[in-house]
């Protein structure tokens, strides 16, 4: 594995700490070197929620993220800030329920994922993150679906467990999509 920067942006309440979260511990379950660092306005629900995540096989030297090999943007605010940061030949993950914006970017691979409208059609509605989650782990060469589950379940406390099933679910909407 090369060393994968990962930028997951949104607004708070968006999961968007829950999604790098879930990212950095598959790699440390998977004996990856990771770096994790949570960014969030004060207003925390509703303000802008950030996450870095880099994945690698060598030691991390920082966490901060410029040139990002993946964005997945939950929101227009995001992708406009960030679509023009993601290396030539990376990948945008948009979710098109809340971004009806095309990126005109043609040296970066984009999905479209309505995921916000997947969730609430599968009633799952505060789960659009693990959706567009699940779609990465499919699309993305150097992350693999594999371990998510077992991921989920050191993720989710014992008082939640009934969480892990519907992460379970977002995640297969979304490598299914």
């Amino acid at each position: 594995m090369k060393t994968t920067q990962i930028l997951i942006a949104g607004f708070g309440g968006q999961g968007i700490l829950f999604a790098g979260k879930f990212l950095a511990y598959k790699g440390l379950m998977e004996d990856k070197q990771v770096s994790w660092l949570p960014s969030y306005g004060p207003e925390m629900r509703g303000g802008t929620a950030n996450c870095n995540v880099i994945l690698s096989d060598t030691p991390v030297g920082s966490p901060i993220i410029t040139t990002p090999d993946v964005l997945i943007a939950m929101n227009l605010p995001s992708l406009q800030k960030y679509v023009d940061t993601v290396a030539p030949g990376g990948q945008i993950y948009v979710d098109s329920a809340l971004i009806d914006v095309k990126v005109e970017r043609t040296d970066v691979e984009v999905f479209y994922i309505p995921a916000t409208q997947m969730a609430k059609d599968n009633e799952i509605p505060s789960l659009a993150n693990m959706i567009i989650v699940g779609h990465l782990l499919q699309n993305q060469p150097e992350l693999d679906f594999a371990g998510a589950k077992e991921t989920v379940e050191h993720l989710v406390p014992p008082k939640k467990a009934g969480l892990i099933e519907l992460n379970m679910k977002a995640l297969n909407l979304g490598k299914d999509f």
